[in-house]
């Protein structure tokens, strides 16, 4: 698999999500992606109780340690490279968690718009 060209929403280089716990399709702790990322884990999200919750109930336990697969259960605070169709329907659903733009591939784009990006957004430096 070759990764996309590794850039953020907003035209620089792709920053790191989080190397612990280690995110990403590829698992180098960015959100990069590729072809084969038929989820598009390209939102650098800061997850929140609430969103957590929200995850589990639709389906996704992502806070629920699965150590057959190395995954220790994410927690409140930890980066993680949500699918973009989820961090969507979580922002519909009032409960989207705060986003790293300068870690959110520029893919991410192709399904969630700029505005709503910049509306969850952590401050810019």
């Amino acid at each position: 698999m070759e990764k996309d060209p590794s850039f953020n929403v907003l035209g620089s280089q792709l920053a790191t999500c989080s190397t612990a716990p280690m995110t990403g399709f590829f698992r180098n702790g960015a959100c990069d992606t590729c072809a084969a990322d038929n989820g598009s884990h390209t939102v650098c999200a800061v997850m929140t109780d609430e969103f957590l919750a929200f995850s589990k109930y639709v389906g996704n336990d992502l806070s629920t340690p699965r150590p057959e697969f190395g995954f220790a259960g994410l927690k409140a605070g930890d980066g993680w490279c949500l699918c973009a169709g989820r961090f969507l329907q979580a922002h519909e659903e009032g409960c989207a968690p705060r986003v790293n733009l300068y870690a959110t591939h520029v893919r991410a784009l192709e399904i969630v718009s700029i505005e709503v990006l910049r509306e969850h957004a952590l401050p810019l430096d």
